[in-house]
């Protein structure tokens, strides 16, 4: 089960997202769902098509399965997703 304490190490892909904040403000407010993740982008399907949002360069709002909302810097992302998914946490 995703919650807001563990997202770091789950899988991202199918879950709603939305950029909060960005370098870049043309990415701002951008919304949609997680098609696939690599390591440096998300693709997310946008009501206008398929957007690359680069990770590192902004803080993404997070819907969890629960209806939760969490936010998460990308920088923290940046990382391949399987590599990710199998690291430890430092507490």
């Amino acid at each position: 089960m995703i919650t807001p304490q563990n997202i770091l190490r789950h899988e991202l892909t199918g879950l709603d997202v939305r950029v909060k904040q960005a370098k870049n403000q043309y990415l701002e407010g951008i919304s949609g769902t997680v098609v696939e993740e690599t390591r440096n982008m998300f693709l997310l399907k946008t009501v206008d098509g398929i957007r690359n949002i680069p990770k590192n360069v902004a803080i993404f709002r997070v819907t969890l399965p629960s209806g939760t909302t969490v936010d998460v810097n990308g920088q923290a992302l940046v990382m391949a997703p399987e590599k990710r998914i199998s690291m430890r946490i430092k507490r």
